[in-house]
């Protein structure tokens, strides 16, 4: 298994907008939340896998824990650039590690979100320890990281 820092990050860029913010132009606790959901599709898309995809096939990636620690601020107009390396976690958990950083390459927050495979039935849910092979391989490529020409 790979650790965190032996492959590329996946990468999002994003701008702190107006809607982002509170009234102080500060970025509102919520929009990480965003944020992060969009780092993991976009993601997920580089490997070839769309969630909607997934959804049509009757799978689902829900959240189970989430974890964000804020060290600083970001603000109103800052170029916000996001760090995200996948690994197996515990038992049927993929997790997501992310870095937030500001516009001076320091980090402003650190997220840790696991993800669990559901497979919808009529009978409810069933959580899937061993994902079908596509899945699989989207994960494991997830996993890997980007190739270093393929870095956003």
């Amino acid at each position: 298994m790979n650790s965190h820092f032996d492959v590329y990050p996946w990468v999002l860029k994003k701008i702190v907008f107006p809607q982002n913010t509170d009234h102080a132009g500060v970025m509102w606790h919520g929009s990480y939340l965003s944020w992060l959901e969009e780092a993991r599709i976009s993601a997920l898309l580089k490997v070839g896998l769309s969630y909607s995809q997934l959804s049509r096939k009757g799978f689902e990636l829900p959240v189970v824990n989430l974890n964000i620690k804020y060290k600083s601020p970001l603000l109103l107009g800052e170029n916000v650039l996001l760090k995200s390396w996948v690994f197996r976690g515990k038992g049927a958990r993929w997790q997501w590690n992310t870095k937030f950083f500001n516009p001076l390459n320091d980090v402003t927050a650190i997220s840790i979100v696991d993800l669990v495979l559901i497979k919808r039935e009529n009978q409810g849910n069933r959580l899937l320890r061993k994902s079908p092979e596509m899945i699989q391989k989207a994960f494991e490529d997830l996993q890997n990281g980007p190739l270093k020409d393929e870095l956003s």
